[in-house]
């Protein structure tokens, strides 16, 4: 039997530039909200994760 893994890497969309780029997520928590710079602009973003089973199942991403 496998382990899930926890981490794992969405492509977010900038909502400043337009720009997608990799954030890890712990998909462990069921909702996650945090504020992270793009990496490409290095405007802040924040982001509402949702979780589900181990995957993440929706990323919101909003100027910050």
């Amino acid at each position: 039997m496998r382990g899930m893994d926890i981490v794992d890497d969405v492509d977010v969309m900038c909502p400043h530039c337009g720009e997608t780029f990799a954030v890890s997520v712990d998909t462990s928590h069921g909702r996650c909200e945090m504020v992270e710079d793009c990496a490409v602009c290095c405007r802040p973003i924040e982001l509402v994760i949702r979780c589900r089973s181990g995957g993440v199942e929706s990323v919101d991403a909003r100027a910050g």
